[in-house]
């Protein structure tokens, strides 16, 4: 197993390519057509709206657009297309959206309680400043993505292919990278308290201070006795 351990970002994995989503002018769409349908939403702004659910069928997809304010027990969105878009201030408990694409999107400050994403495909994702409970990306493809500042109770990384991965200022309570694919993914400057498997963690680069830190956790994984 080859986890690297540097304290040199020059020595370190590739740091994600992100092109951030330039919005251009909006429309905005009535409560409704946010709220249920599987028509295509493009260039268009969802804004300051509370609902109980919100259901997005026929893999829908929202492109170039921009979702600010939304509030929701739960949002249902399996097989969207979210392209080229900005999220912020969103808050949900419960958001499932397996199998759907991300690619070249913004998430900015916002919370969700528990997100099945499993087998989604992401590419150019930053979250930034977001706090996270349960985060299932098992089966996922995530290409270019930046955590920052974020806070995640439970990354299920399982059988998940990652490339140029990156944590920067982000707690992580535990990881599970059980069966992953991983290339020039960055844990350095997370804060990670447990790690569900370490041979999931082939690939990934952390610092000395976090091999100390993890150091009982692993230790105990392992059967290794500390005295």
């Amino acid at each position: 197993m080859r986890i690297m351990a540097t304290t040199d970002e020059r020595d370190g994995p590739d740091a994600p390519r992100l092109h951030p989503p330039t919005l251009g002018m909006l429309v905005a769409v009535p409560d409704a057509v946010a709220l249920d349908g599987d028509d295509d939403l493009d260039e268009v702004a969802i804004r300051d709206l509370t609902a109980d659910e919100l259901v997005w069928t026929g893999r829908r997809r929202f492109g170039a657009s921009l979702l600010s304010g939304v509030t929701a027990r739960s949002w249902a969105a399996p097989g969207a297309s979210v392209v080229g878009s900005v999220i912020e201030r969103l808050e949900v408990v419960a958001l499932s959206a397996p199998e759907s694409g991300w690619w070249n999107v913004e998430v900015q400050q916002s919370r969700i309680g528990s997100a099945e994403l499993y087998d989604s495909n992401w590419r150019g994702v930053r979250f930034n400043r977001c706090k996270l409970g349960y985060l299932n990306l098992r089966g996922a493809h995530l290409t270019d993505v930046v955590f920052a500042d974020c806070q995640i109770t439970d990354l299920d990384l399982g059988h998940a292919t990652a490339s140029r991965l990156a944590f920067p200022g982000t707690r992580v309570d535990r990881l599970d990278c059980s069966g992953s694919r991983l290339a020039d993914v960055d844990l350095r400057g997370a804060r990670l308290a447990d790690i569900g498997d370490i041979e999931g963690l082939r690939g990934a680069s952390i610092s000395l201070e976090q091999l100390l830190d993890l150091a009982p956790a692993l230790a105990q994984r392992l059967g290794i006795r500390l005295d």
